[in-house]
Formats: C-alpha cells, sequence, structure tokens
C-alpha cells in the first residue's frame, strides 16, 4: 500500500520512489496531524516561508501523494455503531470476475476500505452500518447477491481503537 501512495512505475515497470526531501515529509506530517492548518502555520512548523511550502503543497497534491482532504467523523456519533470485516471469495479467478467484482464493492456506500487480498478470500471490505439489523439487510439484500461471490465471511469489530491512523512515513532525503 505504502508503494500505492508514494512509488511512481518506471518504464520497465519497477517501483520507483520520487523524491521527497525531508520538507516534503515535514509537510505531509503536518497535514496527517491537522489537514485544515494553513499554509502559514504548516511553514512555520517546516521552517520554509509561506511561498514555497504553498508551491511544495501544490506539488503534492497534483503528483497524487495528497488525494484529498476529509473529516474524521466519529462512526458512534453519527448512529453508525458496527464495523464488520467482510471477507470475499470469487467463483473463479479471471480478470473479468475480478472487474466485476471491485466494481459492485466500490458502490456500496456502507464499504468504506476494500482491498484485494492473498489469502483464503479474494477481497476484504470494512463495511460499518447502524446496526446488527443493518448488517442483516445490507447481506441479504446486497452483498448476497454480489456476482461471481462463492464464500462471504463477516468478523465482527468488538471495539474500535485506532481508524484512520497516520501513515509512518518514510524519512526524507
Amino acid at each position: 500500500m505504502l508503494c500505492a501512495i508514494f512509488c511512481q512505475l518506471t518504464p520497465t515497470g519497477i517501483a520507483k520512489m520520487p523524491n521527497l526531501d525531508k520538507f516534503d515529509i515535514a509537510i505531509l506530517k503536518c497535514l496527517q496531524e491537522d489537514a485544515r492548518a494553513t499554509n502559514v502555520e504548516i511553514a512555520e512548523k517546516v521552517n520554509l516561508s509561506p511561498s514555497p511550502c504553498l508551491r511544495r503543497i501544490r506539488n503534492l497534491e497534483r503528483s497524487g501523494i495528497i488525494r484529498g482532504y476529509t473529516a474524521d467523523i466519529d462512526r458512534k456519533e453519527v448512529g453508525l455503531g458496527l464495523t464488520v470485516f467482510v471477507e470475499f471469495k470469487v467463483v473463479q479467478h479471471s480478470r473479468e470476475n475480478s472487474e466485476a467484482q471491485q466494481k459492485a464493492l466500490l458502490a456500496i456506500p456502507e464499504i468504506v476500505s476494500c482491498f484485494l487480498i492473498s489469502g483464503t478470500a479474494d477481497f476484504l471490505a470494512e463495511v460499518v452500518v447502524e446496526d446488527l439489523a443493518a448488517y442483516e439487510r445490507l447481506l441479504t439484500e446486497t452483498l448476497l447477491t454480489l456476482p461471481n461471490v462463492s464464500d462471504i465471511r463477516s468478523n465482527f469489530a468488538i471495539r474500535s481503537m485506532k481508524t484512520h491512523g497516520p501513515l509512518k512515513l518514510p524519512e526524507g532525503k
């Protein structure tokens, strides 16, 4: 996953790290702590003047390293008290089946994160819903009707201890 965020592919398909220096890394760390920090606040923290700091932030955004800015919402406070990790096994392994499954999973709003994985399952999705009754409805009306699914296994989170944690960024050059 780290490579998906920081790496670029060379013409030969080998992953290459972009040229992130200590200022870029410091800026990313600041934004992970507080994405609403002003450019002036960030510039002060990373020892840059505001203009070069803003230029670097814009470059990080354009390059796709910064994909966007979101609010971290307390799930329970908005009535979403149940997190379920759902494993999906597909019928046959093919590019078409995988793409159809990915498209179907991405269209479900209750799925807040989803991964193609190795192991006993093919996909792992994090589902957030109000309660067990809401998950049962999602399971029976949506998940069990997905294309090419041969098995679904649900793992219920008892308690969330850390969600949306900051990335452990590499040291800058």
